[in-house]
């Protein structure tokens, strides 16, 4: 095991590893849709990429995720196929967001031998994801 510091110094390598072997701008929270972010996530068991959606009003956040689920084949048939929509995600605080997720089991960051898997699955899905986004930005932001 390592120590919280250990941990945390691991992490900013891992973080500074991809971002070396992938040097681009990512989308992220760049959607123009307040509260609607593209994200990555690790720890010691896997890797995700998701998509928050976390108003705070359940009537916008709903909208929003419907908006994507009218999407949902094309988004799985041209960009990206093991997707999971949870329209009523509950975070660990409690605030219950929708999420759009992918993920990889049995990686882990403070291992280095799965750093180059995780990286690529972050570049394969997020870059994915953020080409699905660029064309149907204009159709998800239309919500009233």
């Amino acid at each position: 095991m390592y120590s919280r510091e250990e941990s945390q110094k691991i992490k900013r390598e891992f973080w500074v590893a991809f971002a070396e072997k992938y040097p681009r701008k990512w989308v992220l929270y760049d959607t123009k849709i307040k509260d609607f972010s593209f994200k990555f996530y690790v720890d010691n068991k896997k890797a995700q990429v998701f998509i928050d959606i976390e108003q705070r009003s359940d009537e916008k956040r709903n909208a929003y995720f419907e908006k994507l689920e009218a999407l949902k084949n094309i988004l799985e048939e041209e960009f990206i196929k093991d997707l999971v929509f949870e329209k009523n995600y509950t975070l660990e605080s409690g605030k219950t967001i929708s999420r759009i997720w992918t993920e990889i089991q049995g990686v882990g960051f403070s291992n280095r031998n799965n750093w180059d898997t995780i990286f690529d699955f972050f570049f394969e899905k997020m870059n994915a994801l953020e080409m699905f986004y660029l064309e149907y930005d204009e159709f998800i932001k239309d919500v009233s």
